[in-house]
């Protein structure tokens, strides 16, 4: 079987509390994009898991796709293995759900391999325990998230919008985002009512003027080479640019593909990693069985 496992963009990032154990509570709002890792799944007597591609992620029981596929097993009581080749496109510590779309096309894909049977929602509950983004991926649409990931609304979209993004530095430690957070107040505060309205509409001057991460000030004195691209991406064109997750990727939206097209010929020379692509409501596909 061979999947594809979308990553996301954060149209907003919130943060509205925090929990004794110390996870944030979040208001989001989430979006699949069409910068996909390839995931090929063949049966086998036990699990096992190989990479390639570039960013190059780790081929243990650390990665996300193995972590799914085991805790998948485990929660079906099947006796089955399978092979899991995942090769990579999404980068590694951008914000944009990498290690968690392939657990999501994992999930997805063992589901119907395996023959286990479970619901979506049970596979959205098994995909928590691995990561907060894991829910969503494997959902996909628009969606405002709350909680800790597992509280979705799902939101129709009719549009797609076109994205240049880049990944202008390094990944930064999540962790240390979120510490350095709770320092200054919050900065960048995203209207998130008016950013849904937005998008269900396809108002793009609201949708620009009501964006936001609260995290991306956090971010950007740790790696300014993030207000670096955003000031870019805006010099080319985009009417607005924001960073998605707790970084370091940023994503700039532009009026039309070829405006995009444009800005994207002129930016690609100055960096490793930036991609064209667009929104879309798919977050995982099976493309071969």
């Amino acid at each position: 079987m061979i999947l594809k496992a979308y990553a996301k963009i954060n149209w907003s990032l919130d943060i509205t509390g925090q929990r004794e154990d110390g996870y944030h509570f979040m208001d989001m709002l989430m979006q699949p994009v069409s910068l996909a890792d390839e995931i090929a799944l063949t049966p086998a007597p036990s699990l096992e898991i190989t990479t390639s591609g570039w960013p190059r992620s780790r081929a243990d029981q650390s990665n996300l796709a193995f972590r799914a596929a085991l805790a998948l097993k485990n929660a079906s009581g099947t006796s089955l293995g399978a092979r899991i080749h995942v090769h990579k496109h999404i980068p590694i510590g951008a914000g944009m759900g990498g290690g968690s779309s392939d657990a999501a096309a994992v999930l997805t894909g063992l589901n119907t391999l395996w023959k286990t049977g479970l619901s979506r929602d049970e596979l959205e509950k098994i995909g928590l325990s691995i990561g907060a983004d894991v829910p969503f991926l494997i959902r996909g649409g628009l969606a405002r998230t709350r909680g800790i990931g597992e509280d979705m609304e799902d939101h129709e979209c009719r549009y797609n919008y076109w994205l240049i993004i880049i990944q202008p530095c390094p990944g930064l430690s999540t962790g240390q985002v979120f510490s350095l957070f709770h320092e200054t107040a919050p900065a960048d505060r995203p209207d998130t009512d008016q950013a849904l309205h937005a998008l269900e509409t396809g108002d793009l001057n609201l949708l620009c003027s009501s964006i936001g991460n609260v995290l991306q000030p956090v971010s950007e004195r740790l790696r300014p080479e993030i207000a670096e691209a955003c000031a870019l991406l805006k010099a080319e064109g985009a009417p607005a640019a924001r960073m998605t997750g707790s970084g370091s990727a940023v994503f700039g939206v532009f009026r039309s593909p070829s405006a995009a097209e444009k800005a994207f010929q002129r930016i690609s020379p100055r960096y490793r990693s930036v991609f064209l692509c667009h929104t879309q409501h798919d977050s995982v596909r099976i493309m071969e069985e």
